[in-house]
């Protein structure tokens, strides 16, 4: 079975709208490319040097919800390159990701690079895991020092995945980044 994104993602209403607006040759292409749901060194460097990502469900009402999920670098564990899991802290208690995994067992995680302009999308089956249930993967996603209770671990297990082209995104720069360049820029002048 073709694991591509386009699987997912280009359904015939998209197919109709690519031929209207003329994209239609070249993305049929792009659905006999292969298989991408395993991730390569690539995207497991990528992942694992994220510090946030947008997670998107859909309840059994048809409702997209779209969350902020972040934390320390590495956060999202990438147990193999075809799963990820993290520990689901407490949080404002609405649990409207988590109830939409549990009804649907899907979500759609969302990186975004802004400093280096570079975002990738990833299709997966996910599940709600009790913290009691995988003492081993508890262990695996925790946080050591972190000061936050974990609730449930989600795992996601990886149907495909694409990055996005660069084009319209702005770049944004975090505190330490802002820190690493005027330390670079401040050695730079000292070396020339």
């Amino acid at each position: 079975m073709n694991k591509n994104f386009t699987r997912f993602a280009f359904t015939d209403s998209v197919r109709a709208v690519q031929e209207e607006y003329g994209s239609r040759k070249a993305y049929a292409k792009a659905e006999t490319n292969g298989d991408r749901y395993r991730l390569t060194s690539r995207e497991i460097q990528f992942i694992e040097n994220s510090d946030g990502f947008y997670l998107s469900t859909v309840g059994e009402n048809g409702w997209p919800y779209i969350q902020f999920r972040g934390g320390p670098k590495g956060f999202l564990k990438v147990l193999d390159n075809e799963t990820l899991a993290m520990a689901d802290f407490s949080g404002n208690r609405q649990y409207i990701s988590t109830g939409n995994i549990k009804s649907m067992g899907k979500a759609m995680l969302f990186f975004m690079d802004y400093a280096k302009q570079s975002r990738l999308k990833v299709w997966t089956e996910a599940e709600v895991i009790d913290v009691d249930a995988n003492p081993e993967l508890l262990e695996t996603v925790s946080l050591f020092g972190y000061k936050a209770r974990i609730e449930r671990i989600i795992r996601y297990r990886i149907q495909a995945y694409d990055w996005n082209c660069q084009q319209h995104i702005t770049p944004r720069y975090t505190i330490p980044e802002i820190k690493q360049m005027i330390t670079n820029e401040s050695n730079s002048q000292f070396i020339n």
